[in-house]
């Protein structure tokens, strides 16, 4: 188990929280759960419900579409499970860890009441996704230019 002030600093790290102050850190660091993992266990499967955001302190996380076909590896300081807190939406993917990992999760509900507390992280949120959406208006087999 991490202390809560290596929490805090873990947290800055990621971009999402990166223009936090440390006392917000540590209130949101305070929220946070622990969770070890074994190589190759499944965090979660695809059509799971979702209530959560992973966030790799140590390790790393392969993520597979619903078909398992290898979609991306994950590493520490990195996030997943977070598209699915928002739109209340089964997982459409599912989380297996590729060694051990250390991981940890925020709830939906300590999300929301974080970003009640602090609405500058939703703001963090919206900018990470619209530097991940492609434009609407192009096919998806058409990279934007």
């Amino acid at each position: 188990m991490k202390s809560l002030i290596e929490k805090a600093f873990f947290l800055k790290k990621i971009t999402l929280f990166s223009e936090l102050e440390l006392e917000l850190l540590l209130a949101i660091a305070e929220k946070l759960h622990d969770d070890d993992y074994d190589a190759n266990e499944k965090v979660f499967s695809a059509k799971q419900v979702a209530n959560r955001i992973y966030f790799i302190f140590e390790g790393a996380v392969q993520i597979f579409d619903e078909k398992n076909k290898l979609l991306s590896e994950l590493h520490s300081g990195e996030y997943f499970g977070d598209e699915s807190l928002f739109n209340e939406e089964p997982r459409a993917y599912s989380a297996t860890c590729k060694t051990d990992a250390l991981l940890f999760t925020l709830s939906r509900s300590h999300l929301l009441s974080i970003i009640s507390e602090c609405p500058s992280i939703a703001i963090s949120l919206l900018h990470t996704y619209s530097q991940k959406l492609v434009c609407r208006f192009y096919p998806k087999e058409h990279p934007r230019p």
